[in-house]
């Protein structure tokens, strides 16, 4: 593995020829949901049923939560803030609508993000018909709001247990999604993130024409191996495409 610093954000290169994102295989970037460690994602790559070529970008959320919210959160970032009252509510069974809220600090992940992959795709030379963006939880959140704005299609988007917010920013820039393969998954028991948000969050997406692959699980907010193979299909039709 190789880490190095583009777009202001720290980041875990892996795969490929070298295991340090060297060769010209495809690329998968993977962000992290919030209150993780930094690396929390990179043990994927060695878990998916896919072949050496592929490189991996695993990149950091620029928050630190214990400088914010104190030593608990110690090794936690974020590509927002949240309030910890949130997920105390969630864990109560108290609902809150979020989806038309456009969070403080989603502009400056996005920018970062964005740059991200346009730095990325200079330095590893993949460009975006080869490049598969996801993430996890609030990593996916933020994948998603990227996508809907770059300039070029992405290979495929990877949506692990995730929800919508900016609903009203969103909903006239799903149909640049149309025809893009998603993978979108989450748990039928996800205490943090309702599981029918993230069907309705589907049915958006599958309406403006995107190819969704929705896999559900019997569990919470988590990475099955149901998912994994979802993730290792779409890998694999980007490097046969």
């Amino acid at each position: 593995m190789r880490r190095l610093t583009l777009a202001g954000l720290d980041v875990v290169l892996a795969g490929g020829e070298d295991r340090e994102g060297g060769g010209d295989g495809p690329l998968v970037i993977l962000c992290h949901g919030f209150g993780a460690p930094g690396e929390d994602l990179v043990p994927l790559f060695r878990q998916l049923a896919i072949p050496s070529e592929v490189r991996f970008a695993f990149p950091r959320a620029p928050l630190d939560l214990a400088a914010l919210l104190g030593p608990a959160y110690g090794g936690g970032r974020a590509w927002w803030m949240i309030d910890p009252q949130l997920f105390e509510d969630a864990q109560r069974g108290i609902r809150r609508d979020r989806s038309r809220s456009i969070p403080e600090g989603l502009v400056e992940a996005r920018t970062a993000l964005t740059g991200l992959v346009r730095e990325l795709g200079t330095l590893l030379g993949a460009p975006a018909n080869k490049t598969v963006l996801g993430g996890f939880s609030q990593g996916a959140m933020l994948s998603l709001d990227v996508a809907l704005r770059l300039p070029h299609r992405l290979a495929g988007l990877v949506l692990m247990s995730t929800s919508i917010v900016a609903l009203d920013e969103w909903t006239p820039l799903f149909p640049s999604l149309k025809g893009v393969p998603i993978v979108q998954s989450h748990g039928r028991t996800d205490p943090l993130l309702p599981f029918d948000v993230a069907e309705k969050l589907r049915d958006l997406l599958r309406g403006a024409g995107a190819d969704v692959r929705w896999v559900e699980f019997s569990g919470g907010h988590t990475i099955t191996g149901t998912v994994l193979d979802g993730l290792g299909t779409l890998v694999n039709e980007v490097l046969n495409g």
